[in-house]
């Protein structure tokens, strides 16, 4: 009997390992498969940006202002202490 209990307690180990070995194999392999995958994404995605890059460029940064730009803030500037004057006589010829 206990030569029985021995080979049955030996096939149950042994099943044990060789299910643990193929849950290690089926372990590498999906961790093989999600760096595969990462490292095609990365590819892919930093040949999108110098596809981007190349058919669709920033835009030119705006020249520095010219003396004209200039002359139209000060009009601008103009305007607005004309309006606040306006603003206020029309206020004090109410009351």
């Amino acid at each position: 009997m206990n030569r029985v209990k021995s080979a049955r307690y030996d096939l149950i180990t042994l099943k044990g390992s060789c299910v643990f070995f193929e849950s290690v194999k089926i372990m590498l392999l999906g961790m093989a498969t999600v760096f595969l995958f990462l490292m095609i994404m990365s590819y892919l995605t930093s040949l999108m940006s110098k596809f981007i890059q190349q058919y669709f460029p920033e835009a030119p940064l705006s020249p520095a202002p010219t003396p004209r730009a200039q002359a139209k803030r000060s009009d601008d500037k103009a305007k607005v202490a004309a309006i606040a004057a306006a603003i206020h006589h029309h206020q004090t010829t109410q009351n």
